[in-house]
């Protein structure tokens, strides 16, 4: 973790030291009071709902090295902190606050302070992942594969925005070789200052899809935010070794070409392309899905080296995620066979196609952590492709952000599940919810088979007393809609 002293932290920062010894070393940041330890930095963020200003004698109490302020400090902070010999600082004060920032100034502060120990590490290979779906499951890849051969830092859960980024550069040792750093976005701008703090060697987007329309209003749009992530991008320094800046792009990505052209090309990063097409430098062969929906098929590079691979993840769009892991570590001299291995057995993550069973119940396909209209209709086609020995049934709920561009969306989700055979299905939520029974009404979806509830809590209390062993049950939707109470309280 990073180990600064107060001076560096306020030459690289422009924060004011209100009181404390500048010399004093301090270790760790975070942005939670109640997981302060000694020595640690806590950093004030005012959200809508709670001002962590107000935690700063929490902090202080709990040994902290160094609290960072974001508004004056109280007589009674400033006289805690001078007797607990506690360092206490006043982020500078940033006044345009971009649409992601839910307090600039500590924003603000921790990227600087990120860029700062970037800095000091530059023997890190730093990898960036990015893209519309599939980010943390590629992440997760990337993190097992590398761990073979390097000591790897990754990303934990998704804090992949502008406090979780600076927070997992932070999080990073010296002794580590390789940060898996991901990367996400609503609005323009957003990537383009995560990278420049980062300063990936090697990066990647999944693929261009739908999510955050609402905010950028175009796929094209999409793509352009995406790509940002190479402006940021450069060679490892000597002491890791000569790797040269490359992004990887899948090659049923539409817009590979036209982000390899306008923002590859102008910066001199080579074009790593993934997936079923001859021509791709790694690429599958020969995929299919057993009963439990997990795929088989031969790992192939461009050098003739070959390896039959099982998933244990269940999905057709789990392997686009693993060839993109591979390539990457392949690209970092990573052991091909040992790195195959330790992904295709890895842990599922949570929430995230992870089946889940208790006896007398249903089996459960959580999704529920996120959604995306792509990513929707990729869990329908794993919950078709699963053996099952009862009914399959899909609870669906809303997907956010989609802006303008939500009812026709939720439209198409609607009759896509209508076209899969399946034997209920459960809209959760409002208006999108019905947007969506709409649709399979109209693709012909019998109405004694459909549901549309307010809510999960509501969708639990309907349906769980209806669903037993034998049925394979699929929960996704936006985290707003909480399907996750849904998928615990239904193999309660």
């Amino acid at each position: 973790m990073v180990r600064l002293s107060i001076s560096d932290m306020v030459a690289a920062t422009g924060a004011r030291l209100l009181c404390g010894d500048a010399s004093a070393q301090v270790h760790g940041v975070t942005t939670d009071s109640r997981a302060v330890e000694p020595g640690a930095v806590f950093v004030c963020f005012t959200g809508e709902r709670v001002n962590g200003n107000r935690f700063a004698p929490q902090a202080i109490e709990a040994g902290a090295g160094a609290v960072v302020l974001t508004e004056d400090a109280p007589a009674e902070v400033l006289a805690a902190a001078e007797a607990a010999g506690c360092a206490l600082l006043r982020a500078e004060e940033v006044v345009e606050a971009t649409p992601d920032d839910t307090d600039p100034s500590a924003t603000e502060f921790l990227l600087r302070l990120a860029a700062l120990w970037r800095e000091r590490n530059d023997h890190w290979i730093v990898v960036g992942v990015t893209g519309s779906v599939g980010k943390t499951t590629t992440k997760d890849m990337l993190a097992c594969a590398l761990a073979t051969r390097y000591a790897t830092h990754a990303t934990k859960g998704n804090f992949n925005n502008l406090i979780g980024l600076p927070l997992t550069l932070l999080a990073a040792s010296p002794s580590d070789e390789v940060v898996v750093a991901e990367m996400g976005m609503n609005h323009k701008g957003e990537l383009s200052r995560l990278t420049h703090v980062a300063r990936p060697t090697v990066a990647l987007v999944t693929n261009v899809g739908t999510s955050h329309i609402g905010f950028l209003g175009s796929r094209e749009a999409i793509a352009c935010a995406k790509a940002e992530i190479v402006e940021g991008m450069t060679a490892t320094a000597e002491a890791a070794g000569p790797v040269r800046p490359c992004l990887v792009l899948t090659d049923d990505n539409d817009f590979g070409t036209f982000i390899e052209e306008r923002f590859c090309a102008p910066a001199g990063v080579e074009v790593v392309r993934t997936g079923m097409a001859d021509t791709s430098a790694v690429r599958a062969e020969g995929l299919v899905l057993d009963g439990e929906g997990r795929p088989t098929f031969d790992l192939c590079f461009a050098d003739g080296w070959r390896q039959a691979v099982t998933l244990d993840a269940p999905g057709r769009h789990v392997v686009s995620d693993f060839l993109i892991a591979m390539a990457i570590a392949d690209r970092l001299g990573v052991d091909r066979a040992q790195a195959a291995d330790a992904v295709a057995h890895m842990p599922q993550t949570r929430m995230r196609m992870e089946v889940l069973a208790a006896p007398g119940r249903p089996r459960v396909i959580d999704d529920s952590y996120n959604a995306s209209p792509s990513s929707v209709a990729a869990a329908l086609d794993v919950l078709c492709s699963m053996a099952c020995e009862g009914r399959r049934v899909a609870v669906l709920g809303e997907v956010g952000e989609l802006g303008a561009e939500a009812r026709r969306l939720h439209g198409y989700m609607g009759a896509y599940a209508a076209a899969k055979p399946l034997d209920l299905l459960v809209f959760v939520g409002g208006e999108n919810a019905r947007e969506m029974a709409e649709a399979a009404r109209t693709m012909g979806f019998s109405e004694d088979r459909l549901e549309v509830l307010p809510t999960a809590q509501r969708a639990l209390e309907v349906m769980g007393p209806v669903l037993g062993e034998g049925d394979l049950v699929l929960a996704k939707g936006s985290r707003a809609v909480g399907l996750d109470v849904f998928a615990k309280g239904v193999l309660a």
